[in-house]
């Protein structure tokens, strides 16, 4: 048995900044990864999908670029060029990872697969075949999550696809099949729409995007179904079955049963916690039904000096908020912070064409919760910048206190709708007001400078 300081199970953006900074600090500091150093969001979330969003935005310009006057003479998609370059771009930032750990002195890096073996044990299935066993007084899990297979009748008979597996198709499906409608399920469909594919996406909820405003969702819906794609909401699919052209689900809207047919079917209806293989049993680390490593307000676990990270805790499933555990986890350590999760803020943006960037809350959850508030709305179609550019798309919202003018929340979807959106979380950070905003100066002419115009309407 190998004794350290620390053990950090998973190298995503949480855990291998933390297994760093514990070194730096003199602690001698074991990783262990199961799969590819850099986690979901290297690996099969934020960094290929945006690097094949990217190239699905020029398809889609050239393939409007009338609009802006220049005519083309068509164009051609060319798949695994698209691929090779995602992973092109994933293997570099990988390697940045790799090389990071393997410069920091102080911390081993180990390959394989961890379960619990006592309560501060850790027994590792070495992927040269091997076993090791490792201990140490303080344990990090950031082991992530990964996608959630709904117990659909037919579904396990069928090749589906998950966000994981369609990265790597190097042949555009002709007719895409999506369950789910939030983040995933809309980045990836209006990916694969813009690539060529037939796009069809299948909704439990009465709206896309089920946590947020009605007039938000409403947005998205209606930019989604102008590219092509069928969208399907209060929808739910009651059976799955293979057929010689490829793929049949049975759906049911209300009352009216119909059949909808395709060459693939992504699963895009959530992601569980990957916290049953760590055995968790041997020790007294308490999850909940989903899996999900119960923490407190410090990302404590039910036992002292084993910690979770991440997606596995369950919550909001962002790198940011990752990234932003492993501060409150070392800062708390060693800088006596006393810093908790409950108050800090959760910036997130989606990144379908035009983006959602959101904070705070919404308006509906203003009204639930008997706030007073104030609500300015300013279309995209009357933003300068945005009429320049041909992108009018979208509009920005923000809650606002009826009392204070303090900013609550804000939702913007439009061109770089998540970078105005951090400008408005920074607002909120510091107490900047509504009307303070309203006559600051901004640049002209940016899509900044319309927050002075978002504003104004609530004179009105």
């Amino acid at each position: 048995m190998e004794k350290f300081d620390a053990i950090v199970i998973g190298s995503g953006q949480g855990g291998t900044p933390l297994a760093k900074k514990l070194a730096k600090k003199g602690w001698k500091t074991a990783i262990i990864e199961q799969r590819y150093l850099g986690g979901t969001c290297i690996n099969d979330g934020c960094t290929p999908t945006k690097a094949m969003i990217a190239c699905a935005k020029v398809a889609n310009t050239i393939a409007h670029s009338k609009t802006w006057g220049i005519h083309n003479n068509g164009y051609t998609i060319d798949l695994p060029y698209i691929v090779a370059r995602k992973n092109d771009i994933v293997e570099q930032f990988r390697n940045g990872t790799a090389k990071g750990l393997e410069s920091t002195e102080g911390v081993t890096v180990i390959f394989g697969s961890a379960a619990f073996s006592g309560h501060k044990t850790i027994r590792v299935a070495l992927h040269n075949g091997g076993k090791s066993t490792l201990t140490a007084e303080h344990i990090f899990i950031n082991t992530g999550a990964t996608p959630l297979i709904p117990p659909i009748p037919g579904l396990s008979d069928v090749p589906y696809l998950t966000s994981t597996t369609m990265l790597d198709e190097i042949a555009v499906p002709k007719d895409l099949i999506i369950l789910g409608g939030s983040y995933i399920a809309l980045e990836m469909g209006q990916l694969y729409q813009r690539l060529g594919s037939n796009v069809m996406i299948i909704e439990t909820a009465p709206q896309l995007v089920s946590k947020e405003d009605a007039d938000v969702a409403a947005v998205i819906k209606k930019f989604m179904e102008a590219e092509g794609t069928r969208v399907f909401t209060g929808t739910t699919a009651e059976r799955i079955s293979k057929t010689p052209a490829g793929i049949a689900v049975d759906i049911i809207t209300g009352t009216r049963k119909t059949t909808l047919t395709g060459s693939h079917i992504l699963i895009a209806t959530g992601r569980k916690s990957q916290s049953a293989a760590l055995q968790l049993a041997n020790t007294n680390v308490i999850t909940d039904e989903k899996g999900f490593i119960q923490v407190n307000d410090r990302l404590e676990t039910s036992a002292p000096g084993i910690y979770a990270i991440g997606d596995v805790k369950g919550g909001p499933a962002f790198t940011h908020i990752s990234y932003n555990d492993h501060l409150i986890i070392y800062k708390n350590l060693f800088e006596n912070a006393n810093l908790s999760i409950k108050s800090r803020q959760v910036p997130y943006c989606m990144f379908t064409d035009p983006q959602l960037g959101r904070i705070g809350i919404t308006e509906k959850e203003a009204l639930k919760d008997g706030i007073p508030v104030k609500i300015a709305c300013l279309g995209m179609d009357k933003i300068a910048r945005a009429i320049e550019t041909g992108q009018t798309t979208g509009f920005m919202k923000a809650i606002v206190h009826a009392n204070t003018d303090v900013l609550l929340g804000a939702a913007i979807i439009g061109t770089e709708g998540g970078e105005t959106m951090s400008i408005l979380q920074m607002a909120m950070l510091g107490g900047i007001t509504a009307m303070q905003i309203r006559e600051m100066i901004f640049a002209h002419p940016l899509y900044a400078e319309s927050l002075n115009n978002l504003f104004m309407t609530l004179e009105k």
